[in-house]
């Protein structure tokens, strides 16, 4: 299944996902198959500011241990995040 993990930045942590963004990117691509799409939000100013990654799990539970080992959650970065059951139609 797939699942759209949604997470929005908190307000002023663009330094802390700088100096982070190594880490989850090495993260993604170590992924594997897990990781179908990623990447980052934009603000109106063009920075960085939330995450969309694409999860290809086999269920839920999957998803949230994945979301739990990113290096963006131990660098306590969102504001907020969403797992959300999604359904690929073109792409």
């Amino acid at each position: 299944m797939r699942i759209a993990l949604i997470a929005k930045d908190k307000p002023g942590a663009l330094d802390i996902r700088k100096a982070n963004r190594d880490a989850h990117v090495a993260y993604l691509k170590s992924s594997g198959d897990t990781v179908e799409t990623a990447g980052p939000f934009l603000d109106d100013d063009g920075n960085m500011c939330g995450s969309l990654i694409i999860l290809n799990v086999e269920d839920m539970s999957e998803a949230q241990a994945w979301a739990a080992n990113d290096p963006y959650k131990a660098a306590d970065l969102f504001a907020s995040v969403e797992l959300i059951a999604w359904n690929k139609v073109l792409g």
